[in-house]
């Protein structure tokens, strides 16, 4: 009983590994390469994965310890899953560091232009500008507008739902 007590993981770290399972979930959905442009590359899909996972960040920012303790266990589970590709990609050991430094940097880039793009919305020119920059990158972005709304609808789709049941691991994400 006790050993099983010590060795439990904490409620808010099981929480944010389940987010982060709902996330690779929701950023290998088919239809947000077929339908709404992004595209099937490393990069692509790293901008996939760091939009979806800053929405959650976004959701469960200011909402208290438990959700801090939450969110901070997403984050952290995020970086392992990405230094873990990097690895599984065949980066040597030696240039780990140095590519998950470029990351790290480039997540908390991303951070910051959503959250002055989402301070700007209804307006959506700093979103489809974002976009643009990020997600497209030098490729197609026929699709912006569709994948701006989906943005848009997940961010709603998460605020309305109960903060408990996010801190409880379980993220309800709309289709694509």
């Amino acid at each position: 009983m006790l050993l099983d007590r010590l060795f439990r993981p904490k409620p808010t770290l099981t929480a944010g590994r389940a987010l982060y399972a709902g996330v690779v979930t929701q950023a290998r959905t088919p239809a947000l390469y077929e339908v709404l442009g992004a595209p099937d590359t490393v990069e692509g899909r790293f901008e996939i994965y760091t939009l979806h996972v800053f929405l959650l960040l976004d959701r469960l920012r200011r909402q208290g310890p438990q959700a801090s303790d939450t969110s901070q266990a997403l984050f952290d589970t995020y970086v392992a899953s990405l230094d873990d590709a990097l690895r599984e990609m065949g980066v040597g050991d030696l240039s780990v560091g140095k590519k998950m430094r470029k990351l790290g940097e480039a997540f908390y880039g991303r951070v910051k232009s959503y959250e002055t793009a989402f301070e700007s919305l209804p307006d959506t020119a700093a979103l489809n500008a974002l976009l643009i920059r990020t997600v497209y990158a030098g490729t197609d972005s026929a699709a912006l507008p569709r994948l701006a709304d989906y943005v848009i609808a997940q961010r709603a789709a998460l605020a309305a739902q109960p903060l408990e049941a996010l801190l409880a691991g379980d993220a309800v994400w709309s289709p694509a």
